[in-house]
């Protein structure tokens, strides 16, 4: 289909703060910069971007590989409206553990890295309309060579971000979609067992797998009645922060969505074994409610922090008839950090809500 983009601003910015001194040292400021235009590649159709970022500092920078652009996304980096709406992301919402070496990109002064991503592969950008594109990616676990962590005074991890691109998008595009699914791993036949479908699965996995079904549909039972209990103990404020009616009564609808979702026993539920990568297990937010596990689930203890069960949890928020949350920051400390800072955005965090459940160790 035709398409037509209008640059009406492609600069880019260096977003930074002034961290505190206390706990892990943390830098002054970020020195990343990023720049963002429409892609000018000949083999491109238009709706690609060109991201660059840049280490503007005397240090060697490193950050985790799936907070900077790549082909395929890994991970919700971009902001997109059209019109003023919000456009949904379609690529994959991972759940990771602390990442290791080889999983961090080593930015050395000076030294830049430059992706062309085509945006419809992973964002619905099939209606006609002007387009505002943000690349936003937090960066956890970045860090500068003389040990100082990229993170702010509220501990949260510094924003690389570009200033918003504007974009006009005519027609609809085929490209995007068939790029999206030659991305999917296909899996084996699909067998049910107990009312839930396993793919790709062999024995001790669905079995496995099982378990931690029964033990994930314990903690949302448990969670969603903490919350029609109208319980505000530190339980709730250790994972969602202050207390409001209104964020309390998110939190409540999203685990009656949660439980009903992890509750049924149709086949609708449907866990993949065809994933071999080492993070936990991921899935794609417009497609309830199939879970690719991978590695680190396997590993995982049944139940407690990062748990099978807990990491069930998490993916289920992520879908969007259910939670629709996303993946601002991992782990325990920095949800902590997150429902302090903001807590609006832990109620759109994943591990928040994975966390909430588990309830280890355990809060009132």
């Amino acid at each position: 289909m035709n398409r037509t983009a209008a640059l009406l601003s492609g600069a880019s910015v260096l977003i930074g703060a002034i961290a505190a001194s206390a706990g892990t040292p943390a830098a002054r400021f970020n020195p990343l910069r990023v720049s963002m235009v429409a892609s000018s590649s000949a083999s491109s159709f238009l709706g690609a971007v060109d991201v660059q970022i840049t280490n503007t500092g005397n240090r060697i920078v490193r950050v985790p590989a799936w907070e900077l652009p790549s082909e395929f996304l890994q991970s919700n980096l971009f902001e997109i409206t059209r019109d003023g709406r919000p456009v949904q992301y379609e690529g994959p919402m991972i759940k990771r553990g602390l990442p290791q070496s080889p999983d961090f990109v080593v930015l050395q002064p000076g030294q830049s890295v430059r992706k062309s991503i085509d945006l419809s592969a992973f964002y619905d950008l099939s209606k006609t309309g002007e387009y505002i594109v943000t690349f936003q990616s937090p960066l956890q676990h970045a860090s500068l060579s003389s040990g100082e962590m990229l993170k702010t005074a509220s501990g949260l991890p510094m924003m690389a971000q570009s200033v918003p691109l504007r974009m006009w998008v005519d027609g609809t595009d085929q490209l995007g979609a068939v790029r999206l699914q030659a991305q999917r791993k296909p899996s084996a036949g699909t067998t049910t067992v107990n009312g839930i479908s396993y793919k790709g699965c062999s024995t001790t996995q669905t079995s496995a797998a099982g378990s931690a079904v029964t033990s994930a549909r314990g903690y949302s039972e448990n969670a969603k009645g903490y919350l029609a209990g109208a319980t505000v103990g530190s339980r709730y404020t250790t994972w969602f922060g202050a207390y409001t009616s209104t964020r309390y009564s998110t939190a409540r609808q999203h685990f009656v969505n949660i439980d009903a979702a992890i509750d049924q026993s149709g086949g609708q539920v449907t866990i993949n074994c065809g994933c071999n990568q080492s993070y936990y297990a991921y899935v794609y937010p417009t497609r309830p409610y199939e879970i690719f596990v991978c590695r680190a689930f396997w590993s995982a203890p049944l139940t407690g922090t990062d748990s099978k069960a807990g990491t069930l949890i998490h993916e289920m928020s992520h879908f969007n008839v259910v939670a629709a949350t996303d993946d601002h920051v991992y782990g325990q400390s920095g949800a902590k950090s997150l429902a302090v800072s903001n807590p609006t955005q832990a109620l759109d965090n994943a591990d928040n809500h994975e966390y909430f459940a588990e309830n280890t160790p355990a809060l009132k």
